[in-house]
C-alpha cells in the first residue's frame, strides 16, 4: 500500500497507527488508485459511496419505474421522488430496504 500511494514502508505505518497525518497527496493517490472514502479518512464521517451508491440507485429507480408500469400505478413525480429519496437515505444508512416495504409505501401514496 505504500508503494502504491507512493510513501515509505514507515511513514504508511505511522498513518495507520494515526501517529502522523496524511499528506494531501497521499490522500489523493488513495482516491486515485482505490476510490478511498476521502471523508471517512479525514473526518471520521460516512460520504456516498459515489460510484456504488449511483448503480444501486440507477438500479432502485428502474425497479421502481418498471413496478409501477406493471402494476399500472400511477403517483406524483414528487411523491416518486420522496420514494427515491427514502430509499437512498436508508442506503447510506446502511439499511436494507425490501422491495415489499417499498410497495407499502406505494400503496399509501397511490393517487
Amino acid at each position: 500500500m505504500a508503494k502504491e500511494i507512493g510513501v515509505s514502508l514507515r511513514a504508511y505505518h505511522s498513518y495507520e497507527k494515526g501517529e502522523r497525518g496524511l499528506p494531501i497527496e497521499a490522500l489523493v493517490m488513495l482516491d486515485e488508485k482505490f476510490g478511498t472514502d476521502v471523508t471517512w479518512i479525514l473526518l471520521g464521517a460516512k460520504a456516498a459511496r459515489v460510484q456504488h451508491d449511483i448503480d444501486a440507485l440507477e438500479e432502485f429507480e428502474t425497479s421502481l419505474d418498471r413496478f409501477l408500469t406493471d402494476q399500472g400505478i400511477r403517483i406524483k413525480s414528487e411523491k416518486r421522488g420522496a420514494i427515491v429519496a427514502r430509499w437512498y437515505r436508508s442506503l447510506t444508512d446502511g439499511k436494507e430496504i425490501k422491495m415489499e416495504d417499498v410497495h407499502t409505501w406505494i400503496e399509501l401514496l397511490r393517487e
